[in-house]
């Protein structure tokens, strides 16, 4: 019995051995996106740059809209300027997104413009236009959110971007999310204030209720929730609540740092400095 005994409890600290040694699972990396590019002669220099995406910037487009699965490839199209793509739309659009359809059209001639630093953050900017969409399954997502969740997952939140967004409250004051619409529809300028605020206001929304109120948000509407009961469900409180915070909560530094550092202050600061010294010297 006491060699039963013995022998039972040798296998099982064995087992247990066994147990405690076993490897860890490895870690399962998310689905990203896929993109099946179509380019003239002229544009395929630029391949070889997309098949290098950030793919940490592209599961973080994922990890915002809240999607597990991408969806199908999304079609990617290189379009060179004075193409029949390109005449149809404003001088100043470097690209645009076709949810329904799965379908980016960009112009490399265009990129590096506010908001896009580089070919590659304009590109991964437009696959987050789709998968806002597939998330939302088709539902109507304000501009400004679509916007701003772009910009999150497109590139980091820069100097360039706290400096318009400080000019544009500093010269513009308050500017309402009811009033976007008009501004991204303005070009130039007025397109550049719509985007810093819709960035702005999305990663204020990102700090106060985490990364994952978008994707809630998102889902909401694709449950077929009007917008601001989906708004109010996941960030748990209503967007009028959540906007009056955000103006009240942009501070000193926020306002008035940017100004300051801009280019355009120092160099009115360098011509004032220049003559100055003008004066003295006579």
């Amino acid at each position: 019995m006491r060699l039963a005994a013995a022998a039972r409890a040798a296998v099982a600290l064995a087992v247990a051995g066994l147990t405690v040694a076993a490897p860890p699972a490895a870690a399962v990396e998310p689905a990203l996106p896929e993109l099946s590019i179509e380019a003239p002669p002229e544009l395929r220099r630029h391949l070889a740059r997309l098949d290098h995406l950030d793919r940490g910037r592209l599961a973080g487009a994922m990890e915002l809209t809240g999607l597990d699965d991408p969806g199908p490839p999304i079609r990617l199209i290189l379009a060179p300027e004075g193409s029949p793509l390109a005449r149809r739309v404003a001088p100043w659009v470097a690209g645009y997104a076709l949810a329904e359809a799965g379908t980016i059209v960009v112009f490399p001639s265009r990129a590096g413009a506010y908001p896009y630093d580089s070919l590659e953050e304009l590109v991964q900017h437009e696959v987050a236009h789709v998968l806002v969409a597939r998330a939302a399954g088709g539902g109507e997502v304000p501009r400004w959110l679509h916007e701003g969740v772009a910009m999150t997952a497109g590139g980091a939140w820069g100097l360039e971007d706290s400096g318009r967004f400080g000019l544009s409250v500093a010269r513009q004051g308050e500017v309402p999310l009811s009033r976007l619409p008009r501004l991204f529809a303005g070009g130039g300028a007025a397109t550049a204030r719509a985007y810093a605020v819709s960035g702005g206001f999305v990663r204020f929304l990102l700090r106060r209720h985490g990364r994952g109120v978008s994707g809630e948000i998102l889902a909401g509407i694709a449950a077929g929730l009007p917008f601001e009961e989906a708004f109010r469900r996941a960030a748990g409180e209503s967007l009028a609540h959540a906007e009056e915070e955000f103006w009240e909560r942009q501070t000193f530094w926020h306002r008035w740092l940017p100004l300051a550092t801009s280019s355009t202050v120092l160099w009115i600061g360098v011509t004032m400095l220049a003559l100055l010294a003008i004066r003295r010297r006579r």
